[in-house]
């Protein structure tokens, strides 16, 4: 059997998903995928944003787009005791650099149930990202840093970003194909440059893909087989736009690997009922032409999921409006 503990399972549903439904998920859904996590042998569980009250209006988004500690304990608590003693899974949370209140709304962890802080940052905005990366690693969390769009990024930029991040308490640092536009040969350069970087710094590499060119879940086992040992999936793909990595893809890919611990077949209840109910309520995620064209074009998918909302399916016209 290949070592677990060489590798880090993250679920990102709740999070990313939230980008689709504007994070009204109910209890019942967030209670059921956390068992199933348990069962599959997810190893981290993000439940959603720690996003600013005074920036995202509560009357326009469901409560995992702020994760205060009572709802995330409401739910950890909800579920019995053996199954959670069977199996430890930790809980994170993302934090966006200028979207979020962390000074208040981040309390110290020994107050928490979350144990990870994730740090979501662009290229231009990398020293508020060390301020809260270090205020997270004060407060007794872990922290890993996001960086955001990294298919636009130019070298001598990236390069400085990730010497002063990997300076810092993080403790991992994720290649993130925002746009989806990251073939294997380019999700191979930048992991790698990630890769030496952090091994430099005693630091692990992560790998969030989207997938507008349906190669999320191969950019994923890519990023891995050369050294990326946290992977991020969700389940059905759910995501922003186009999705991401599918987790049961990625668990079943595991498990055939012979990776110990990790399960696909428990997922499938979860996908059946949960999954396909939010699908069959009219909520829309997944690949589609529209976000293929801006995953052709590296660009940020907001063009494509106005095309979605608007109902549109002249995606000839489409594309010569992205050109």
């Amino acid at each position: 059997m290949c070592e677990m503990k060489k590798l880090q399972v993250v679920d990102a549903t709740m999070r990313d998903g939230g980008l689709v439904n504007d994070f009204y998920f109910e209890d019942a859904l967030a209670k059921a995928l956390y068992e199933t996590n348990l069962r599959t042998g997810v190893d981290y569980m993000e439940f959603g944003y720690k996003a600013s009250k005074r920036l995202f209006d509560p009357a326009k988004n469901g409560k995992w787009k702020y994760c205060k500690d009572e709802d995330v304990r409401a739910i950890v608590d909800s579920v019995d005791k053996e199954k959670k003693a069977a199996r430890k899974m930790k809980i994170a949370v993302m934090a966006d650099v200028g979207r979020c209140d962390f000074h208040e709304d981040i309390r110290p962890k020994a107050e928490s149930p979350i144990d990870m802080i994730r740090v979501a940052t662009y290229l231009d905005t990398i020293p508020g990202a060390v301020e809260m990366i270090e205020d997270a690693a004060n407060k007794g969390y872990e922290v890993s840093c996001n960086l955001m769009a990294i298919s636009q990024a130019k070298e001598a930029e990236l390069d400085e970003a990730l010497e002063t991040l990997a300076k810092t308490p993080v403790s991992v640092l994720y290649v993130v194909d925002s746009y989806g536009a990251l073939y294997p040969e380019h999700a191979k350069l930048l992991v790698s440059k990630f890769l030496e970087v952090a091994n430099k710094y005693d630091k692990k590499v992560g790998m969030h893909a989207h997938n507008n060119l349906q190669l999320a879940f191969s950019n994923t086992i890519l990023a891995h087989s050369i050294g990326a040992t946290w992977l991020d999936g969700t389940y059905d793909s759910m995501g922003r736009g186009a999705g991401n990595c599918a987790m049961e893809l990625l668990l079943g890919y595991l498990e055939k690997q012979g990776f110990d611990g990790y399960h696909m077949a428990p997922a499938l209840p979860f996908l059946d009922e949960y999954m396909e109910g939010l699908k069959k309520k009219g909520i829309v995620w997944g690949y589609d032409l529209q976000y293929l064209m801006t995953g052709l074009l590296n660009q940020h998918p907001r063009a494509a999921i106005q095309f979605t909302k608007e109902g549109r399916e002249d995606h000839e016209a489409f594309w010569r409006e992205l050109k």
